[in-house]
Formats: C-alpha cells, sequence, structure tokens
C-alpha cells in the first residue's frame, strides 16, 4: 500500500525537477543495476523507468546515445533486447558512484598533486578532451596548463591519462610548501581553483528539498517496494548531481560549516529507509523477464557506511 504523503511528494518532485531521462538511466544503472552484474533486458528497463515518466520512446533514444557514448552494449536474443554497461566503461562507472556512497573523511598531507602539460606536449584536442576529463574529477586550474588537487587519486589519475592517450606526455608531481621560504599557504590556492558557492547552493538545495520526505518516513514507515525504489532512485540521481560537481577536497579545506556533512548524513538515512523495499521492487521487475535474475553483490551492503 502506498504511503500517500510520500505519493505527493514524489508527484511535486517529480513536477518540480524532473530528471533527464538519459541522465536517470545512468543513476538506475549504477544503482540497481551494477550491482547485479550491469545488464538488463530493455523491457525490464522499460517498467522501472516508467513512474518516473519516461516512455518507450524517450527510453530507446536514451540508451541508444549512451550506446554511442561508449557507455552501454547492446545485445539480441530474438525480439528482445539487452543493455550492459561496457566493460572498459566499467571503472569510471564504479569509480563515480563510489563518490556517493562513501562518507567524507578525506584529510589533508600538505601537498598538492600537479599535473603540467608543457607547451607542444599534446595537441590541441588533446588538451581539450584532457581539461573536460580533469575538471570532472575535481582538477583545479591552477595557471594555464596546470591542474591541481590537494587529495588526488593517483588510479583514477592514471586512467584518465591513459584513455586520454596522453601518458608520458606530462609532468605529474607533488608540491608542498617550501621550508624556509616566505610564501602563501598552500590551502590558499582552494580559493584560486574553485568557486565553492554553487556546490553549497547544491547540497542546501538538496537538503531543502529533501528532508521533509524524511520527516514524512518517520511519522508514516510504510512504504509500498515501487515507491521506495522511485524515492531511492531520486535521491540518489539528486545526491549525485551535486556530487559530480563538488571537487571532494580534504575536510581541513573546506568552509564551516560544510552543508556537504548534513546532505550526505541525509542521504544515507533515507537510502537506508528505502533499499530494502526499493530491492524487492528491482527484483520483482526484473524477474517477470528473467527468472534467473540475480540479487545484489555483497558489495552493495557497504554503500553508506554500511545498510545491514
Amino acid at each position: 500500500m502506498n504511503n500517500t504523503a510520500c505519493t505527493a511528494w514524489i508527484a511535486a518532485f517529480l513536477a518540480t525537477d524532473p530528471p533527464r531521462s538519459k541522465s536517470l538511466v545512468m543513476t538506475i544503472f549504477g544503482d540497481a543495476i551494477v550491482p547485479r552484474g550491469g545488464a538488463i533486458w530493455l523491457g525490464s528497463l522499460i517498467d522501472l523507468l516508467a513512474p518516473f515518466g519516461v516512455n518507450d520512446r524517450l527510453l530507446r533514444t536514451s540508451v541508444f546515445r549512451l550506446a554511442q557514448e561508449g557507455w552501454l552494449s547492446s545485445q539480441r536474443d530474438g525480439r528482445r533486447s539487452a543493455y550492459a554497461i561496457r566493460p572498459d566503461a566499467l571503472a569510471r562507472f564504479e569509480r563515480a558512484y563510489r563518490r556517493i556512497y562513501a562518507p567524507l573523511v578525506k584529510h589533508w598531507d600538505g601537498s598538492w598533486t600537479l599535473v603540467i602539460g608543457a607547451a607542444g606536449n599534446i595537441n590541441a584536442a588533446e588538451r581539450g578532451a584532457l581539461r573536460k576529463e580533469l575538471l570532472w574529477a575535481g582538477y583545479g586550474l591552477v595557471a594555464p596548463g596546470i591542474f591541481g588537487h590537494p587529495a588526488s587519486n593517483g588510479d583514477a589519475l592514471e586512467d584518465i591519462l591513459v584513455r586520454n592517450e596522453v601518458q608520458g606526455k606530462l609532468y605529474i608531481c607533488h608540491s608542498t610548501e617550501l621550508p624556509g621560504v616566505s610564501t602563501r599557504p598552500l590551502r590558499e590556492m582552494v580559493g584560486e581553483c574553485w568557486d565553492l558557492s554553487e556546490v553549497m547552493a547544491g547540497y542546501e538545495k538538496f537538503i531543502a528539498s529533501f528532508q521533509p520526505l524524511l520527516a514524512l518516513l518517520q511519522d508514516e514507515p510504510a512504504i509500498a517496494p515501487e515507491q521506495a525504489f522511485v524515492i531511492r532512485s531520486l535521491l540518489t540521481h539528486a545526491y549525485r548531481r551535486v556530487q559530480l560537481h563538488d571537487p571532494q577536497l580534504p575536510v581541513e579545506l573546506l568552509p564551516e560549516p560544510w552543508p556537504g556533512t548534513q546532505a550526505y548524513a541525509l542521504a544515507r538515512a533515507l537510502y537506508r529507509r528505502t533499499y530494502a523495499a526499493a530491492e524487492q521492487h528491482i527484483l520483482a521487475t526484473l524477474r517477470r523477464e528473467d527468472e534467473q535474475a540475480a540479487q545484489v553483490e555483497p558489495w552493495f551492503y557497504e554503500r553508506f557506511g554500511g545498510l545491514r
């Protein structure tokens, strides 16, 4: 039985801030399908997206474009078709979603990782693609041709270099303050590289949108599986959208108070309240078309610091 208050909240959210269908497909793949191996029949995906107002035509266009962009691959079995995360995209997919569910506990060791592109080493196309990827990964532009981050992930950086075929063409180094030399503190470089006001506003908007929902679930905890799935998906989608613009700075370099901390706690509380019923809906939907549809992998339950 649906919780009528939550039904009203869902309808209002979809009316005022409807997710784009292609982006929502990515959210549902990352949140619900990757933990089951990363593949789904198109008919099941159509059923999962229907409560969001995404019709058959929109969904087919979305998965076609995601396949063109290298995220998904398709295969046919008679008249049926299935879509799966491409193996070469899976690492990027998992890394992006790990950011969503991981606690905000990065700490600063006082250094910065700098990516320096010497003039003439890479061409204009390589430079443009690299810039886009580094900014997406949270790097800031320190100076023309120099990107930096105070808590860089070496594996993620290596993946960016390899995929853009620029490994060996750039200088990658750690920078620290030179003892005994008068210098501006390196922590002040945060203000040079990022305007965090938009990220903060994004977190504050997320909190304003979803805090009332938590109150509804606390007052009336009974929730139907499909309703739980819609809420969990909208929650993950909205939180992911803010996180994609968050450079993931160490806690020591963030403004106080940092709204991302409250947003994470809110997302965790809502996810924990909805994930189990949502899983019932997902599995029932998948098994209408595939009786052997898998349960989620054990690592799924590590999300948000542990779901069980």
